[in-house]
């Protein structure tokens, strides 16, 4: 993420973004900087209008928050079969939860990870 967040500095700042900048902004940061990263990172911005980037990353969690608003409203519309529901959930973990959920959940991360 540093190298995410020192091109950002320099977008905001009205730097180019090239290597030697990006470079030096993680140097300043006290990153131990991988030349095939920067190289990559500056690579795969060429062509990508950054405050656009931005602003779409910004618009994504306002929409998402009328969503969790809504569910909420059910919930309680919902009275007593939500409550069953909670106990029934409840319950469960008790006994021990789903474990297949559990190991789903965790599946392919090591692959990204390296």
């Amino acid at each position: 993420m540093e190298y995410v967040y020192a091109a950002l500095i320099l977008n905001e700042t009205g730097e180019e973004i090239n290597e030697d900048n990006l470079t030096n902004v993680l140097d300043a940061a006290g990153v131990d900087v991988e030349e095939s990263r920067v190289k990559a990172l500056v690579a795969a911005l060429e062509d990508v209008d950054i405050d656009e980037a931005v602003e779409e990353a910004a618009a994504v969690p306002a929409a998402t928050g009328g969503a969790a608003g809504g569910e909420v409203e059910a919930d309680d519309e919902g009275g007593d079969d939500a409550e069953e529901a909670d106990e029934e959930e409840a319950a469960d973990e008790a006994e021990g939860g789903d474990d297949e959920d559990e190991d789903a959940s965790g599946e392919g991360l090591g692959e990204l990870f390296g």
